[in-house]
């Protein structure tokens, strides 16, 4: 993977490792001054519930499990230390959120994301009330007629003993890690979700948060850093629905009209279009014609010489050189237009079976695989930059349009200006 294309992709990274470096940071400095020493015991409910709300108005049903399973584990924890931070209560509230949290991320994470309102979503409201009254039964036990003593004995056993972190706890949370992680770890022409990312670093600052518990100030800190990670991660998963393509990963229409509003007053703009797209849809199927936009928008996010590319619409993809003159660009664009020619696209073939291994075992060995076909793509494009005559970013793109048109009346394949 290029450079570029891998800063890209860990560009959802940032966020959670800034916020655990300073949570760190302040950590490390001491405690708070007098008149914000409030924080460490408000801060974290405002920031945990106010992450929930967003998440609730944007329908991001993972981030809103993962904060609603926190703000629940803070604020039984903060109630349970009322009772002394040796009693049962507190050790059996901590030990329950310590395990729960992390299994309910785990459970998030091995189904598809539905958003909040989803059909049959009562399901997770019975689990987080079944939970509650799970911590509330066992966290009264000698304080109540209806929970007896028993589960003094079973929080002594070693897969439950705390503090810190009890083994299932940190197992649990092992492997909720291990399931973030793989959502989010940077793969070509995959894009790393800003949600994935923002959940692999909430667990890890609740794991912090776990591990020192008995410090009140850490343990508000970093709850407090697990809920600016994911509110902060709902927001850059809006910000990439908006103006990021979902099919080709590369930026949209919207990112584009944005980008050339704040272009001086040299650039370039070539229109780049899919030559007998409608073709490959007809004869092939539309999985093929999305087989072949992907191949495109991949090559043109690895063009050099400083274009960003853009997908402008159906088969038609932009590319702008902020502050090149056209006799700078074209080269690349030529360079480009070749890498894609030359590239040879497998096909599945229409009787060959999904899973790979099965189709493996139906080759006849030393025979070539006959249910495979490679297809080969070309795009015509067109380039114009802004000068004297074609001032506005309208007139720009328009001009290339004309000149795009010329290249397919030309024979297509090629390069006009």
């Amino acid at each position: 993977m290029r450079p570029k294309l891998l800063l890209e992709h860990l560009r959802p990274v940032l966020a959670p490792v800034v916020v655990l470096v300073a949570s760190a940071v302040v950590v490390w400095i001491g405690s708070l001054p007098d008149s914000l020493s409030g924080l460490t015991v408000l801060g974290p409910y405002f920031v945990l519930l106010l992450g929930a709300i967003i998440a609730v108005w944007f329908n991001r049903g993972r981030a809103f499990v993962a904060l609603a399973s926190l703000f629940a584990a803070y604020a039984g924890y903060r109630i349970a230390l009322e009772f002394g931070a040796d009693s049962f209560t507190a050790r059996a509230v901590f030990t329950a959120l310590s395990v729960l949290v992390p299994l309910n991320v785990l459970i998030a994470l091995l189904f598809p994301e539905r958003g909040v309102v989803q059909h049959r979503n009562y399901r997770w409201l019975l689990l987080a009330l079944a939970e509650v009254l799970l911590v509330a039964w066992v966290a009264s036990a000698g304080r109540s007629s209806l929970s007896g003593v028993a589960w003094h004995g079973v929080l002594d056993h070693w897969l439950l003993r705390s503090p810190p972190a009890p083994i299932a706890g940190r197992i649990a949370f092992a492997a909720a890690l291990v399931a973030a992680l793989a959502r989010a770890w940077p793969r070509p022409a995959v894009e790393v979700r800003p949600i994935d990312a923002g959940l692999a670093g909430a667990l890890v600052a609740f794991f912090v948060a776990c591990e020192w518990a008995r410090s009140g100030s850490v343990f508000a800190i970093f709850m407090s850093a697990a809920g600016i990670v994911l509110l902060v991660s709902i927001l850059q998963e809006s910000h990439r629905l908006a103006f990021v393509d979902e099919l080709t990963g590369l930026p949209g229409r919207r990112a584009l009209e944005e980008r050339l509003s704040g272009l001086g007053p040299v650039y370039t703009v070539a229109m780049v279009d899919v030559d007998h797209f409608k073709k490959f849809n007809d004869t092939h199927g539309h999985d093929v014609g999305d087989q072949v936009l992907k191949l495109v928008a991949s090559r043109l996010a690895e063009i050099d010489g400083g274009g960003k590319a853009f997908r402008y619409g159906g088969e038609e993809f932009a590319v702008v050189f902020a502050e090149h003159p056209l006799d700078q660009a074209l080269p690349h664009l030529e360079a480009m237009r070749d890498s894609i020619e030359r590239y040879r696209m497998a096909v599945r073939g229409l009787d060959r079976p999904k899973d790979p291994e099965t189709g493996l075992r139906m080759r006849i060995p030393g025979t070539p695989s006959q249910a495979d076909r490679t297809l080969s793509v070309t795009v015509s494009i067109g380039v114009a930059e802004r000068d004297g005559m074609l001032t506005a970013a309208g007139q720009v793109i328009r001009a290339a349009d004309a000149a795009l048109y010329r290249a397919k009346r030309g024979g297509r394949n090629r390069v006009c200006r």
